[in-house]
């Protein structure tokens, strides 16, 4: 029980400050009391002792900010006992300041740690609700090795409008999808939740890459315009740019569909090829709208020891301080030979060193490597 009082001290502490820094104020009451007794009897320093409860907040909390505070009055006190002025209408006044300055301190304090409190709950519920709505994707599928990367543009934000899963078939591939909702905000991850929904529920069942186009398409446009009147849906557009990828498991290909997302790199030894289809539809949203029927899917070579990229145009619209683009494409071939999650590090730290640590959009990448056939 001894202990209990020095517990609720050491829990008062702000995270990220050293309890070192209780010196500062500390040496402040010291200084002040100090001078003040050997000073000429025209000059007082006391009101200099508001600072040690105001400097106080900054680092600690409410229990140790108001021990500060007691030890300034006390201190103030000691002055006028010393210098024989503590019945002065004047040193009095320092005191009574002294002490209204201390509660100001304390109430600050109990008011920000109230909201830090509540900050961390919202940002704990955040955090869970991230971790089902984007799921990390998985290390293997078949032959592949995959790694996923996302960066929020906000930097208290954990998801945006950028999203990628995958899922594995009955025929023995790997299907993945990587998009880019259009806007930010709430909308932009309510319509990511949806489309992301829609393809875990139907990348295993449906039996071709564009009837999954078509399907995701159809569930995006239907949720996106079930509550909205006519002249709402006619003024409001819902959509996403997205890239739909099909890897068979026993054939050296990957098969893609094109929906207005940037085309995919290839990495071979160092050699780069945008893996660039014939035909680039529109996007997530738009293809019903618009009679889109059906979806053409092109096939590129993808062997053993091969690289794939996929990206959100997060990472090649970043722009340094002078305006100039991230050099993706000129980056990406020198880290070919690392794994993908390697790979990834090096891309998050190069691209937000080039941004100086903040991006203006919302970036995702997705590294796949074919291990075997």
């Amino acid at each position: 029980m001894a202990l209990r009082p020095w517990l609720d001290l050491r829990r008062s502490w702000r995270p990220g400050h050293a309890p070192a820094l209780v010196v500062i104020p500390l040496g402040l009451i010291v200084t002040v009391c100090v001078v003040d007794v050997l000073s000429p009897p025209h000059i007082h320093l006391g009101p200099l002792l508001v600072a040690a409860p105001a400097i106080t907040v900054a680092f600690a909390g409410a229990r140790l900010t108001a021990l500060m505070g007691a030890l300034a009055v006390a201190a103030q006190v000691l002055v006028g006992v010393l210098r024989g002025v503590l019945p002065t209408a004047n040193i009095q006044a320092q005191i009574a300041a002294l002490i209204v300055v201390s509660i100001v301190c304390v109430t600050v304090c109990v008011v920000r740690d109230r909201r830090e409190r509540q900050l961390h709950r919202v940002r704990s519920v955040a955090e869970a609700a991230q971790s089902v709505l984007l799921q990390p994707l998985p290390t293997h599928s078949g032959p592949l090795r995959i790694a996923g990367m996302y960066i929020p543009a906000e930097e208290e934000a954990d998801l945006g409008g950028d999203l990628y899963a995958a899922a594995r078939t009955a025929h023995h591939s790997t299907r993945l999808l990587i998009g880019d909702v259009r806007g930010s905000g709430l909308a932009a991850i309510n319509n990511a939740a949806l489309l992301l929904g829609a393809f875990r529920a139907a990348a295993h069942r449906q039996a071709t890459l564009p009837r999954l186009a078509v399907h995701l398409d159809a569930a995006f446009r239907w949720d996106a315009s079930q509550w909205r009147s006519q002249a709402e849906q006619d003024t409001d557009e819902d959509f996403a740019t997205a890239m739909l990828l099909d890897i068979p498991d026993h054939d050296p290909v990957v098969h893609l569909i094109s929906c207005g997302h940037p085309p995919p790199l290839l990495l071979r030894g160092n050699q780069l090829t945008p893996l660039m289809p014939e035909a680039s539809h529109l996007p997530i949203g738009f293809g019903g709208a618009f009679g889109i029927a059906a979806y053409d899917v092109q096939t590129f070579p993808f062997e053993v020891g091969d690289l794939l990229l996929l990206y959100t145009d997060g990472v090649i619209e970043a722009r340094d301080a002078d305006g100039l683009f991230y050099p993706f494409t000129e980056r990406a071939p020198e880290w070919t030979k690392d794994d993908p999650d390697e790979l990834l590090r090096h891309l998050q730290d190069d691209l937000l060193a080039h941004v100086d640590g903040h991006l203006n959009d919302d970036a995702a990448v997705v590294a796949i490597r074919r291990l075997s056939v």
